[in-house]
């Protein structure tokens, strides 16, 4: 099966602080699957790296107060533009991201706090019928 999942999570540095979260079920995943990297915050325009960012609702906003919904929501979009074009039929997306987040993000208050929802990214893609995973569902596709 075709998987798109984040870049940080295979050991790009594209996190918002310009570090990476490689995982090591990586190569145990890449044997089984063939993976697909993305940042949906790159593919929406943002820099390496950037202000930390949370969702507050539709929108999501740095700490700054600075509102970054709109490269969010491109690099979403873009991110499911690749998911259909190459065939992914799933995602393992960076838990707790305001763009790949899936069921627990951070609350929008900076204070280190989560709150049930989801990333925009991994939102869209939900909608439009692919399955997401977080890295600590990856058991699901090791199997």
């Amino acid at each position: 099966m075709k998987i798109l999942i984040s870049a940080c999570l295979l050991g790009a540095c594209c996190r918002y602080d310009g570090a990476s979260k490689p995982q090591p079920w990586a190569a145990a995943l890449a044997g089984r699957h063939t993976l697909v990297p993305v940042c949906p915050e790159q593919l929406g325009g943002l820099p390496t790296p950037r202000p930390p960012a949370e969702r507050r609702g539709d929108r999501v906003v740095t700490e700054a107060g600075g509102d970054v919904t709109d490269q969010y929501r491109r690099g979403a979009e873009e991110t499911l533009r690749l998911c259909r074009l190459l065939g992914c039929e799933a995602a393992v997306l960076k838990e707790r991201s305001p763009s790949c987040g899936h069921g627990r993000i951070h609350d929008g208050t900076f204070t280190g706090k989560l709150a049930a929802g989801d990333g925009v990214t991994a939102e869209l893609l939900g909608k439009n019928g692919i399955i997401v995973y977080g890295e600590s569902d990856i058991q699901t596709l090791l199997g």
